[in-house]
């Protein structure tokens, strides 16, 4: 028996059953630390070669899924392979009694990991027996809970972009948003939409923290682009909390409950790699908005709040530039 193939092949399949379970099944874990690091080499590569055009970023999410999956299957299919090639007898072939082959070991342990296994090959009596029934019950494993994982995926990547759009519904940056919230006395017109939108965003701060591979889903669609769309909500935020005169704005408590999570979102986009601007975008303009009458306090009392915003700020810019996006001015 070969020890050498015994333990590398025991390694390499310790290693992807702990990736594979801490990616798929511990929703507080994130990412596998294999998975991680597949995720982020792709998503450099990809972001070097795009060269800023935002259609190939877009691709980077479907990219970086089918490299994780196929990281798992090349774990699982090369730890037994190189398990059962301990044994040169673990295989018997029924049609003659050549040597087993390494491309034949591949094949058959393919077969026991996807299927039940093929009938021109049968396993040694014993202990390869029982590998061989743990071969397809980690293919069966892998195969739904890998099934499970991708809908996950995708049904969040859904809600990411259903997000985008009903922000970006109201404007297209945070003078049209303030604006168009504005019913002649106050801003109470924005409260039921400001308490969907908190509930929205927790779920998918939940849904970034559980699959880390939506950091890397980005859209074509600037509508689409859920950077853009928190990067305007907060800034309309952050006009009404700072920027409206004391009576006028919209519910205090709604307006604290989503900036709590757009903390938490932000948390979130720093598990991600992603780092914040070194300098923090432009202020909201204020002048238009008092030119259309708004109850807008001074610029210089409200510049003055925001230099306490200011990390706050740097890091939604750092999350636009990731995806090669422009501030929502």
């Amino acid at each position: 028996m070969n020890e050498i193939y015994a333990i590398l092949g025991i390694l390499l399949l310790i290693a992807g059953i702990i990736d594979f379970a801490w990616t798929t099944l511990w929703p507080d874990g994130g990412a596998g630390p294999i998975t991680k690091r597949v995720s982020l080499a792709f998503w450099l590569l990809l972001r070097w070669l795009s060269g800023g055009k935002s259609s190939l970023i877009s691709l980077a999410g479907p990219i970086i899924l089918i490299a994780t999956l196929l990281t798992w299957i090349l774990l699982f299919w090369t730890g037994w392979t190189l398990l059962f090639a301990a044994d040169p007898g673990s295989f018997i072939d029924t049609n003659d009694n050549n040597p087993i082959s390494w491309a034949e070991r591949w094949y058959v342990t393919g077969y026991l990991l996807f299927t039940l296994g093929v009938g021109d090959y049968i396993m040694k009596e014993g202990l390869w027996q029982i590998l061989a029934v743990l071969t397809a019950a980690s293919g069966l494993v892998f195969i739904t809970l890998g099934v499970t994982y991708i809908l996950s995926v995708l049904g969040a990547v859904t809600q990411k972009r259903a997000f985008a759009e009903s922000v970006r519904g109201i404007g297209d940056n945070v003078t049209d948003v303030v604006s168009n919230s504005w019913n002649g006395k106050n801003f109470d017109d924005i409260n039921l939409l400001l308490n969907s939108f908190s509930a929205q965003l927790s779920l998918l701060t939940s849904q970034h923290n559980a699959y880390p591979i939506l950091h890397y889903y980005h859209s074509s669609k600037r509508d689409q682009e859920i950077a853009v769309s928190v990067a305007t909500l907060d800034e309309a935020l952050t006009v009404f909390k700072f920027g409206i005169k004391e009576g006028y704005g919209p519910n205090k408590l709604l307006v604290l409950e989503a900036r709590s999570t757009i903390d938490s979102f932000i948390t979130t986009l720093r598990s991600g790699y992603i780092s914040p601007a070194e300098m923090a975008p432009p202020s909201p303009d204020l002048d238009t908005m008092r030119e259309k009458g708004l109850p807008v306090v001074s610029t210089d009392v409200f510049l003055y709040s925001l230099e306490d915003l200011s990390d706050r700020r740097k890091a939604l810019l750092g999350s636009l530039r990731d995806n090669n996006r422009e501030w929502p001015e």
